[in-house]
């Protein structure tokens, strides 16, 4: 087991900002790719933004430009910084990291951002 454990999620007006933070247990290191996720109520969880170890990013059309991904492998850390939300971004957002075959997922953080 690889415990993930976000933080940083709360209720937050339409354009403002909030930073997702995941705290690893295990070395980032040896994480291929890490990855953001979200599932918005009655919806399925899709990809929000992904980064590799090489840096390489991915991030979903409807967060261009607005979410920005990183990763501090020295702090076991992965971050989300959200910028311009919007009532569309409410969902509760997940971290996820592969080693290897292995896929490891945190509980969770709500993030609700009102209009």
């Amino acid at each position: 087991q690889v415990p993930l454990v976000e933080s940083g999620g709360g209720l937050v007006q339409a354009g403002g900002s909030l930073r997702l933070s995941c705290a690893a247990s295990r070395s980032l290191f040896s994480a291929n790719t890490v990855a953001w996720y979200r599932q918005p109520p009655g919806k399925q969880r899709d990809l929000v933004a992904a980064i590799t170890d090489d840096e390489d990013t991915n991030y979903a059309d409807s967060v261009k430009g607005r979410f920005t991904i990183s990763r501090d492998n020295a702090k076991n850390s992965i971050y989300l910084q959200m910028n311009s939300l919007e009532p569309e971004d409410t969902a509760v957002y997940y971290c996820y990291a592969k080693y290897g075959l292995w896929d490891y997922w945190g509980q969770g953080t709500q993030v609700t951002v009102s209009s």
